[in-house]
């Protein structure tokens, strides 16, 4: 070898691979390949560390803050139990309940939609003066 100095080899026991660009894992401090430099694969001990994940709460989908050497799944149980946002009754919330005053029309709408003349709600087929009978003034906007 002319080179001996070179390089490092991969601090993980089954691997030993001589790397000329060795990497320094930056939780533990020790040299690994490319293959060996996540933390999952060299299991390494001080991920914690480094390896920060928020949890979220299955709930209201709000981010949990969880402080050093506390349990996630405990965090996350007390603020399902005291703090927790989640409404059941949202769920089952209408989304259409802008109904139509067309007489005989039983469509319902999302959003309001307003009829400039005479300023009644209506669906999307019924939104057109000409449409819904208006009698908001004696004169329509246009013969659509």
């Amino acid at each position: 070898m002319e080179l001996p100095w070179l390089g490092e080899h991969c601090s993980e026991r089954s691997c030993k691979q001589l790397d000329f660009l060795p990497l320094k894992c930056d939780a533990c401090g020790e040299v690994f390949c490319k293959d060996h430099i996540r933390y999952d694969d060299h299991k390494c001990s001080s991920a914690y560390k480094k390896n920060v994940q928020v949890p979220v709460c299955p709930l209201c989908n709000a981010p949990i803050p969880v402080q050093k050497g506390e349990i996630p799944d405990i965090v996350v149980g007390a603020h399902i139990d005291k703090d927790c946002k989640y409404n059941p009754a949202q769920q089952k919330q209408k989304i259409f309940t802008n109904k139509c005053l067309k007489p005989g029309c039983k469509r319902k709408e999302m959003m309001k939609v307003v009829c400039e003349q005479c300023g009644g709600n209506f669906c999307i087929k019924h939104r057109h003066p000409l449409d819904h009978d208006c009698k908001g003034s004696s004169q329509p906007i246009s013969k659509a």
